[in-house]
This record gives structure tokens, sequence and C-alpha cells, in this order.
């Protein structure tokens, strides 16, 4: 059975490649806003359409075009580049699957399976892109990982990736880390069923009491990392909003938040596995 599996790594680019992964992410939120600009453009037209044939104002509209032509727009990302000019700086599959992205959205969003897509700000810390496996321009060689214009990044291995590459997801974090996510394709073999089943019960004063009498305790550093989160934020209350001093304790806040996040993963990964 083949299944798809993410590896995440943080990575240690330099300082020419961080430059480099921050004109990738404006570059690829450019157009990703550019084509979302676009279809909210022609949704508003056919809108009026719509309520005018409704009205009787226009004939019966019989237009059964597609809604978003993927190939067309990724197309027209060409077009653009003679246009503007940076766009030739960065990997150009990055600008191709942000046209995917959107279409994917759109795609969902016309069937009501989610909501209508927004622009992305430069003002969220939280940047990502995406850059597909071609000709294997993603890989592996010890300690570094290979990505189309960004050559050898460091990164921390803590396991081997194992399968086929599909995809890399380069992203930064609120607290200004960067992170690698490679999604590979891998034959796995199911595991076999044991035949037994358990009953599971969350609590309050215990995390989760299991049937057989298994308990697990609440953790208590939880609370320290709280006491310091709001320490943390109300130091950054008290900044001047926008200054050197306010953007570095908001860093600080966001790693704690993501401490946290880090902590609980790793505590319910490791209870999962266990049961």
């Amino acid at each position: 059975m083949n299944v798809k599996k993410t590896f995440k790594f943080r990575i240690y680019p330099n300082h020419q490649q961080i430059e480099l992964i921050n004109k990738t992410f404006g570059c690829s939120r450019f157009i990703y806003n550019y084509f979302v600009g676009k279809q909210k453009n022609k949704d508003a037209y056919w809108s009026i359409v719509n309520e005018m044939v409704q009205n009787g104002q226009l004939l019966q509209n019989n237009w059964k075009g597609e809604f978003f032509n993927k190939y067309q727009s990724i197309k027209a990302v060409r077009e653009l580049k003679k246009t503007y000019s940076f766009l030739k700086e960065v990997d150009s599959i990055a600008l191709q699957k942000s046209v995917e992205i959107v279409h994917d959205s759109y795609t969902r969003y016309y069937k009501k399976q989610n909501r209508l897509p927004r622009f992305k700000s430069k003002k969220n810390p939280v940047q990502s892109y995406t850059t597909k496996f071609v000709n294997g321009n993603i890989q592996v060689k010890d300690k570094h990982i290979k990505l189309p214009k960004l050559g050898l990044v460091r990164f921390a291995k803590s396991r081997e990736v194992e399968g086929r590459i599909m995809n890399a997801t380069i992203r930064r974090s609120s607290s200004g880390k960067f992170f690698i996510s490679i999604l590979a394709e891998s034959a796995v073999q199911p595991y076999k069923k044991t035949g037994t089943s358990v009953g599971i019960d969350v609590g309050l004063k215990d995390f989760a009491t299991l049937s057989d009498g298994t308990t697990y305790k609440n953790p208590r550093f939880f609370r320290t990392l709280e006491k310091k989160i709001i320490n943390a934020q109300r130091i950054l209350s008290r900044r001047q909003l926008g200054s050197s001093n306010w953007n570095k304790q908001k860093k600080k806040v966001a790693w704690l938040h993501e401490k946290i996040a880090n902590a609980r993963k790793d505590m319910l990964d490791k209870i999962s596995t266990e049961i």
C-alpha cells in the first residue's frame, strides 16, 4: 500500500539564501493575489449577468466555460514575467504552484467545501511557498537539502526521508525560524489488527484514563510556560507598536507559543503511540 508522508525539518539558510527565500515568498504571494483578484472580478461580472437574467434584462445565459482555467493561468505567468522582471529571479515552479493553489481553492469553494479565497498579506509573519520535484531538483545530501535556486541548504536531519519525493514546502514561522516539509510517497505495510479495544476517558485531574486502569497525568510544565507567556505579553503591551523592541518582544511571544505547541504535540504523539 502506497501512502504519502510528510517529513518536517528545521533548515538553517545563510544570509543570501534567506534573502532569496523572502523574495520567493513575495513573488508567490504576488502571483496568488493577482489571480485571486482576477477571479473575484470574473465572479462579480457573472453575478451581475445572472441577476440581469433573473430580472429579464438579458436572455438566458448559456455560458459554460471553466470558472478558473489552470493551464491558461500558468501560461499567463510567463507573460507577467515580461512586465514584472522581479518574477524571473525566483523559482518558476513555485510560481506555478501558486496558480495551482488558487485553482484548488476556487474548485473547493465552488463545490461549497471551503470559504471564498482571500488575499494574502505581506504583514503576516508566517509565510510559505511550495516547489515540486522535477528532474531531481530536490535532493537530500547528508546534512544538506538541495532546493531549486537555493542550492544546498543546511538542515537538522533527525531522520531519513523515505520514498519518492513529490514536493517541498519552505515555511517561515512567526518566531522567524525556517522549516521545510518534504512530501514523499512510499510503500508501507499496514499494522496487523490485534482484535482488542480500549476505552479512553479524558478528564481534568488526569489527562486520560484507559479502561484497563492505565492513567496519564496532566503535565505540569505547561503551567510554567503559560506564566511565561502572560509575562511576555504584558511586556509586549507596554512596547511602542512597530518599534524594534516591540518586534523583538513579539518574536519572543511567538517563540513561547511554538514551544508549548511542540511540547503538547510531542506528549500526544508519545501517548497515542503507546496506546
